[in-house]
């Protein structure tokens, strides 16, 4: 199962000619979740993916930086004969939200679930889930956790067969945990499969402050895309906007156990290789992704999340 981080929007509050306001998309699978909708986000995915049709949009906070795409991202669906609903998730105040929306959007030809989270809710999915925790922002705002089931261990076909199970369906029915009749009797799933493996986790922040909370909600994920606006000169600014500096967001990914750190929301005063030497000071495995880079998630056993500079744009069209 493929799964991908494509960065839409990188930059600050203030988009520059290279860095757009906030926006992630997670693909795994067949799935597109996005994370935030700044100001062009519908650009963004013209100038890469196309207008990619989301399954689902989760909103971190309502700072304009955050939301501002999505009246154009909605009226451009429903421009294009959108029909299937589409579900947006965001704290308490998503309702409110959209009542001051709704006269820009107009009336779409598609149905908007609007899905409130509180911290510690979960929205489930058929072998994943999405975790809504607390940013430390000084206002009400969610960071999100993407987390897969654990998977089956390898399927050892030289037990199964020296246990006597006939090739072709009673295969299968081990390896989804079901008991089968083998040549010298019955043959349980522990018999032929290995150890349970984990799945992969990926942690959107959102704007925050370094925190406890995600420190727990990104233990030992492949990646950790976190908020890193300021240089470490600025740390009593990061402080009173409840904001990150780098330094910080690598300090939460080491003591997180992350296998990857990619630094967004860095502000457009910065050159943003300086401060990335800042943060691998304290956090080797960390990158400051460019609008349209990607990061490839395998599975743990297939190898480490990789950066792939302008992945998004090289294979636009694909969405």
């Amino acid at each position: 199962m493929d799964l991908a981080a494509i960065f839409l929007g990188t930059g600050g509050s203030v988009p520059s000619a290279r860095r757009s306001t906030a926006a992630v998309l997670l693909a795994r699978g067949g799935d597109r979740l996005l994370f935030d909708c700044g100001e062009g986000t519908q650009r963004q995915m013209q100038r890469s993916l196309g207008l990619t049709q989301v399954d689902e949009i989760y909103l971190t906070h309502f700072h304009a930086d955050h939301i501002l795409g999505l009246p154009g991202l909605l009226k451009s669906y429903d421009l294009t004969d959108r029909e299937r609903p589409l579900a947006i998730h965001g704290p308490p105040g998503l309702r409110e939200l959209f009542k001051v929306l709704g006269p820009l959007v107009g009336r779409l030809g598609f149905g908007l679930d609007l899905v409130e989270l509180n911290p510690g809710d979960v929205v489930g999915h058929d072998d994943y889930e999405v975790q809504a925790f607390e940013a430390k922002h000084g206002v009400r705002a969610n960071g999100y956790a993407l987390v897969e089931d654990e998977r089956p261990g390898r399927f050892d076909l030289a037990a199964a067969k020296a246990a006597g199970v006939a090739e072709g369906p009673d295969f299968a029915r081990l390896q989804r945990g079901e008991e089968v009749e083998g040549s010298q009797g019955t043959v349980a799933p522990e018999q032929v499969m290995g150890e349970s493996r984990a799945g992969r986790t990926v942690v959107v922040t959102g704007d925050t402050a370094p925190s406890p909370q995600t420190v727990a909600a990104a233990a030992d994920a492949e990646l950790l895309i976190h908020d890193a606006s300021f240089a470490e000169e600025d740390v009593q600014r990061a402080a009173e906007t409840g904001h990150s500096t780098v330094g910080q967001a690598a300090a939460v990914a080491a003591e997180a156990h992350v296998k990857l750190l990619a630094l967004v929301h860095i502000s457009s005063r910065y050159h943003v290789g300086k401060v990335l030497e800042e943060a691998t000071e304290v956090f080797d495995r960390t990158v400051a992704p460019k609008d349209f880079d990607v990061i490839e998630i395998p599975f743990p056993e297939r190898g480490e999340p990789q950066l792939v500079p302008n992945g998004a744009a090289e294979n636009g069209g694909s969405g």
